[in-house]
């Protein structure tokens, strides 16, 4: 199962600001680029609270092979799922995968991933929890 649409970074544009404007956290197999939205962003009410949104960027020099590659992907995504009722509303989250990362298992994945999210104060209650 897929994120769903709502909580995903689609566009060049959304990738740039977060590069440009976030705020950075790294990790030794990932690094994570945080940007809180602008209360009053798009055509939503003001009360609303826009949804996180998150994008996965993974170059080639992970690896070469696609099918590596997807596999990392697909795991960032399950446990970006498993945390997402712990995530804040309102930020837009790029998880940039390093080379290294080909020899994380989803227990290493998970870990990491919520350590940088503690760290960049994203998770509600900003404390790590025990997933696993």
């Amino acid at each position: 199962m897929a994120l769903s649409r709502a909580n995903r970074l689609r566009h060049r544009q959304d990738f740039t600001a977060v590069y440009q404007s976030g705020l950075r956290r790294n990790a030794p197999h990932f690094a994570l680029r945080a940007l809180r939205q602008p209360s009053g962003a798009g055509v939503m009410k003001t009360a609303e609270v826009m949804p996180t949104r998150i994008g996965i960027s993974i170059s080639q020099k992970v690896s070469k092979r696609a099918v590596i590659r997807n596999r990392i992907k697909r795991r960032i995504r399950a446990a970006i799922r498993q945390m997402l009722p712990r995530i804040a509303p309102g930020w837009r989250l790029v998880i940039v995968v390093r080379p290294i990362a080909v020899e994380c298992d989803y227990g290493q994945i998970l870990r990491e991933l919520e350590q940088l999210l503690a760290e960049a104060e994203v998770l509600n209650g900003h404390q790590r929890g025990n997933l696993l």
